[in-house]
């Protein structure tokens, strides 16, 4: 290297070791640090200059809440709120161990420190910067003040008034002050605000006579009053109040307040089943909590709520609505005696109807009355849809292009073996169910098993679908992921689902196969906000041809199939029945052009606890199939709300032709041979391993088919009428001698 080169790498060193020693000499540590503290000083003068300026403001309105107003579609009054459910007492009236289980709770160094928390306030700060919305890390006394003096707005300014709130009242009130004020300004739920409507809410009792068990779960709400709130949390919903709990006298053993032996004994205190406010008698209380329950879905807590001023219009049509009762009194109340027949006091009707163009769910039915019977029978999901879900196996046979086991592709014509107890072919689950009253059908097509809801043929379309895929088509059309397990068995309906849930899978498929999710809430207006409705009709979840070929096929179930007792001239309908396991529940899930709407029937016992009953003997009519009660209901309704009938005609996109033509049977039993052990889904050899979704129809089976099939030992024998035996309407027997079976 030269001299000049040499000299230049010099330079260039030497610019370098500046650049870097002037970053030195800017980012000294001693700099730094003067930094930081000159930051903390202004930042504790800012502080101070708060402390002054911001004085404790006067208690805030909530004392003097408003009343919120439920409005029907057309703008008539459904409901209007009452004061807000509050009570305040005294410190001296709450058990010491009760007072304990809040600070256990929520801020167990309440007694030592001086009204705020920095770290946690800091937090969520930075938490409302992000946008992360509502946050913990807050005192006892930062809550008392947010509830009482100021407001739950999410804003820097409201957390730092909290801040300087706080620290003045903390000097100049007592603890057990605070303490009381907190307890009796917190919402719990159930629109209780204050500990006093909450021990009545959920235990019926005032709060000095709370234990500290009850006390610890109240306690426990207090952190997400929705969500814990026992006879509507979910069953995750239900564990994290659990461990909450159990949080929360573990702390208390902590703190000495409550002895290890005592702790030992205690039990979680289920709260008992909520009971309507007054003025929420008859449909109203269903109404408003249905309202209530989307609002929360769409982003507006249901505390938000419970503090009033708001206006609330519902989809509800109010003649519809009045329609909707009548037939359910007409077809089903006239015709039960709830005072002398132990089955009937156990009968529970529910409906939803949905307008199937917009999604609005223009009337619900939810039981004999929100102030005698709290759970809606529209909403609750604690029940199987039964066969209501056979036309989703066939839907999504439809949209998967499925074929059989010997590579014929599925549609109306398609021909199956209607054998009872048939094992299914291709499923690494053994699954065989029985048909009902153990009926075999030999060689049918598609539409006759949807006519008579024959269990062996959709259990093998399940398997040859697949029933992940399966699963995955009744999701995409509204059905909610609870109970719904990836086996043959789901052909029966075998998950939970409500009348909501199945009007908006049978509204899809009624809107050419574009998402119907039900909607309540037509608008929900605030004088600081109004509330953001989703829109009810979603995408396209199904091809248009997939829906109007169900569509199809379900006009003949009500034509010549189980829904007969729906068929009239007065309007074009299709539907499906269902009757769970044991007969515990009854569906019709039937519509219209123009109306959407599904029927159901729950057997819930009287006793305390409730618990799943059969309706068996209702009206003493023998079983309670979907084609009986519930198809009638429908009918009397659906001709009520379309004022009399209606000529409008499904426009369907179908290949043609699509429906086999139906031929007289005769109706000579037909029997089924007996193996002498029947793979089960459990893999049993027991001869009724599944509990099969019954049948019971008219019509007859369609002749042999060349098509390759597997041989069925009751193809060269004529099947009998499945029969509809409820209530007294045609059927083929007595039908208190059947068993009561899954059914149609």
């Amino acid at each position: 290297m030269g001299r000049a080169d040499e000299r230049r790498a010099r330079q260039q060193d030497a610019r370098r070791t500046g650049r870097k020693g002037g970053i030195r000499r800017l980012f000294t540590v001693k700099k730094l640090l003067g930094t930081f503290f000159v930051l903390c000083l202004l930042g504790m003068g800012g502080l101070f200059v708060l402390y002054l300026v911001v004085p404790v403001p006067n208690a805030n309105a909530q004392a003097e809440m408003q009343s919120n107003v439920y409005k029907y579609s057309d703008g008539t009054i459904l409901a209007r709120t009452g004061q807000v459910n509050r009570e305040i007492v005294g410190l001296d009236k709450i058990p010491k161990q009760v007072q304990h289980t809040f600070v256990a709770a929520e801020n167990k160094s309440f007694y030592q420190d001086n009204g705020i928390d920095l770290k946690g306030t800091a937090r969520g700060v930075v938490n409302t910067l992000r946008g992360k919305g509502k946050q913990g890390g807050s005192t006892i006394t930062q809550q008392y003040v947010k509830n009482y003096y100021l407001n739950q707005d999410q804003t820097i300014t409201r957390k730092l008034k909290e801040l300087v709130i706080s620290l003045k009242v903390d000097r100049q009130k007592e603890k057990d002050e605070i303490l009381a004020g907190y307890i009796n300004t917190s919402y719990y739920g159930r629109d209780a605000y204050g500990i006093q409507a909450a021990a009545q809410a959920y235990y019926g009792v005032d709060a000095s006579k709370l234990n500290v068990a009850q006390g610890a779960y109240l306690a426990a709400l207090l952190q997400a009053p929705s969500q814990y709130n026992w006879s509507e949390a979910t069953e995750k919903g239900k564990r994290l109040v659990t461990q909450r709990w159990n949080y929360v006298l573990d702390n208390m053993v902590e703190q000495h307040w409550l002895d290890t032996s005592e702790r030992a004994g205690l039990k979680f205190p289920v709260p008992r089943e909520p009971k309507a406010a007054p003025g929420m008698e008859g449909q109203t209380g269903y109404l408003v909590e249905a309202a209530q329950d989307e609002l929360a879905r769409q982003g507006v807590d249901k505390a938000e709520i419970a503090q009033g001023g708001w206006t609330i219009t519902l989809n509800i049509d109010r003649k519809r609505q009045q329609s909707l009762v009548k037939a359910v009194d007409r077809e089903l109340e006239s015709k039960i005696d709830r005072k002398k027949n132990t089955t009937d006091a156990t009968v529970q009707a529910g409906a939803t109807s949905v307008d199937p163009k917009t999604g609005h769910v223009v009337a619900l039915y939810g039981g004999v009355g929100a102030t005698e019977h709290w759970i809606s029978n529209a909403t609750r999901s604690d029940y199987q849809p039964a066969s209501t879900f056979k036309p989703i196996v066939f839907a999504s046979a439809l949209e998967n292009g499925s074929e059989t086991q010997d590579g014929r592709k599925i549609d109306t014509a398609t021909r199956y073996d209607g054998t009872s107890k048939r094992p299914v072919v291709g499923s690494d689950t053994p699954f065989a169910p029985e048909n009902e009253d153990d009926r075999s059908y030999g060689n049918i097509s598609v539409q006759t098993a949807m006519d008579k809801s024959v269990n062996s043929v959709f259990a093998q379309m399940v398997v040859d679908v697949g029933p992940p895929a399966v699963k995955q088509t009744a999701l995409s059309m509204g059905m909610r992921d609870k109970g719904f397990p990836e086996r043959p068995a789901i052909t029966l309906g075998t998950m939970n689902a409500s009348t909501w849930d199945m009007a908006g899978v049978y509204a899809t498929l009624d809107n050419h196969g574009k998402k119907i999710t039900p909607s309540i809430v037509k608008s929900a207006e605030h004088k600081d906000r109004t509330a953001e409705i989703a829109d009810p009709v979603g995408t396209q979840v199904v091809a248009r041809e997939t829906a109007d070929t169900v569509t199809h096929v379900l006009q003949d179930v009500v034509d010549n199939g189980s829904g007969r007792e729906a068929d009239t001239t007065d309007y074009d309908a299709a539907g499906k029945t269902g009757t769970s396991e044991n007969n515990k529940s009854a569906w019709f899930a039937g519509y219209t052009p123009q109306l959407t709407t599904v029927v159901a029937l729950f057997g819930e016992s009287t006793k305390d606890g409730g618990g799943q009953v059969t309706l068996t003997g209702t009206a003493n009519s023998g079983r309670a199939n979907g084609g009986g009660f519930p198809a009638r209901i429908w009918a009397d309704y659906t001709r009520g709300a379309l004022n009399g009938g209606s000529d409008a005609q499904f426009d369907l996109d179908v290949t043609e032709p699509v429906r086999p033509t139906p031929t007289v049977e005769p109706t000579t039993p037909t029997p089924t041979p007996t193996p002498s052990t029947e793979p089960s889904e459990s893999g049993s050899t027991s001869p009724d391993p599944e509990p099969s979704d019954t049948t019971s129809d008219s019509g007859t089976p369609d002749p042999p088919s060349t098509s390759p099939i597997t041989p069925s030992p009751s193809d060269d024998v004529t099947p009998t009428d499945g029969g509809e035996s409820s209530g007294g309407f045609p059927g083929d027997g007595p039908s208190t001698s059947r068993r009561p079976l899954l059914g149609q």
